[in-house]
């Protein structure tokens, strides 16, 4: 027999369906409750709401589990790379030799921009946040191939439009980078890999290329394959919103960096080293600093701890931990940021205060030393993300795009506002700032 939930509304029992997923997730089916009922539900911020339906990303927050399209993303970290990935969370399994050969090839194909897009660099200041820079080139680089900007691809339309997406992103994110330090840009070369070519358009300079360490550049893939989905959070919810609307998928993926510029989505891996730097300049005892945090001291908070869905380890967190501190060693940094974050985390994970309130180590708090270690700037770790995931941005528009029952996103709300009222004419309006 079919689950159902019972509830009681004004003395009248209604019958809800039960949703099962794959891994015996439980939800209540309530698309009809309003229809049935006249209620609706309340749920700030979606925490308790499933809003669709996907198969690209499985999360266990209470076990620390995380993998796409079911692959462990221990595994995938340990044995896959970021192209591989890709592939493999848009289109739902591993790659043969062949396909992943071919996707790479139109990587490379499509890895330059437009001359004519490059022009739009310059009507950016030059201290232009490259998160809206990114935003704003990824929508004009759709309007150079106007097929582009159809909301109905075929399998081959999509796969040039996913290809140019992946590829063409890094090199606007190292365009606005060059833009900002006042250098001129550099070309992708042909026969570098993904990462590697990233790495060289952001750091060659005139008469002087830059040579990536192997460490470097797979430290660098490492970081965009634990970034490249994680369910519905905030931007990928953005992008399926837009797509639901019958937006295209270039539309859809800027809505997403747009999303994901928020410092409280994007932008954490950046307040974590903000604030290792802080007790760094400071010389704060991390000792000191934890007992601020629990006090609340002038708003101090322990940044890089806790995660939404995790109630465990994030475990992304645990796999950079040991990359992070290679990096250092590797680029002969100093290790002292990396030394604090150590003892924030031993610290933090035996504090009764923390460990009652399940605030573990995540995915930013060593993403970011990993980033400032390769040489990335601060204000570059957003559009780092963005690169991540550009992936699982990608193929949730795809699976809001190949359901024939998709519906647009529509929440409802519960009005809080003034009852009716009348308009009064302005002349015998009485002004409230002055009475």
């Amino acid at each position: 027999m079919t689950a159902t939930a019972k509830i009681n509304l004004g003395g009248k029992d209604y019958s809800l369906p039960v949703v099962k997923g794959t891994l015996n997730e439980l939800a209540i089916d309530i698309s009809k409750l309003r229809e049935q009922t006249g209620y609706i539900t309340l749920d700030d911020g979606f925490g308790n709401t499933g809003s669709c339906t996907s198969a690209i990303t499985y999360i266990d927050g209470d076990k620390g589990i995380l993998r796409y399209r079911g692959y462990p993303i221990e595994e995938l970290a340990e044995k896959s790379t970021f192209i591989e990935t890709a592939w493999t969370i848009i289109w739902g399994r591993l790659p043969t030799q062949t396909e992943l050969r071919h996707f790479s090839l139109l990587l490379t194909e499509h890895e330059l921009i437009h001359e004519g897009l490059r022009h739009h660099f310059d009507g950016f200041p030059i201290d232009a946040p490259p998160m809206a820079i990114l935003s704003a080139m990824i929508q004009a680089m759709s309007c150079y191939d106007n097929a582009l900007l159809s909301n109905h691809l075929n399998d081959e339309e999509f796969e040039g439009a996913a290809a140019k997406l992946i590829s063409k992103v890094r090199t606007i994110a190292a365009a606005a980078y060059k833009m900002s330090t006042g250098r001129p840009i550099i070309y992708a070369v042909p026969e570098y890999g993904y990462v590697n070519n990233f790495l060289h358009m952001m750091f060659t300079l005139p008469n002087r290329p830059y040579i990536a360490d192997p460490d470097i550049v797979k430290a660098l893939n490492l970081i965009l394959i634990l970034h490249a989905d994680h369910e519905q959070n905030c931007s990928t919810s953005a992008v399926r919103t837009i797509a639901s609307g019958g937006a295209n998928l270039f539309a859809s993926a800027s809505a997403g960096v747009s999303a994901l510029w928020g410092n409280l989505h994007g932008g954490a891996n950046q307040a974590v080293v903000e604030m290792l730097e802080e007790i760094r300049k400071t010389r704060t005892s991390v000792k000191d600093f934890v007992e601020k945090v629990k006090r609340k001291e002038n708003g101090i908070k322990l940044m890089g701890f806790g995660h939404r869905v995790y109630k465990n380890f994030d475990p992304r967190s645990k796999i950079l931990q040991e990359v992070a501190s290679k990096v250092l060693q590797k680029q002969g940094q100093s290790d002292e940021l990396l030394d604090i974050a150590q003892e924030l985390a031993e610290i933090a994970l035996k504090d009764d205060y923390f460990i009652q309130r399940k605030l573990y180590p995540n995915v930013d708090f060593y993403s970011g030393i990993t980033l400032k270690a390769i040489g990335i700037p601060l204000n570059m770790f957003t559009v780092m993300f963005a690169i991540g995931r550009m992936p699982g941005w990608i193929a949730n528009w795809k699976e809001v795009h190949d359901n024939p029952k998709q519906k647009i996103y529509r929440p409802r709300q519960i009005y809080m506002g003034e009852d009716t009222r009348h308009y009064v004419p302005i002349d015998t309006r009485t002004d409230l700032r002055l009475s």
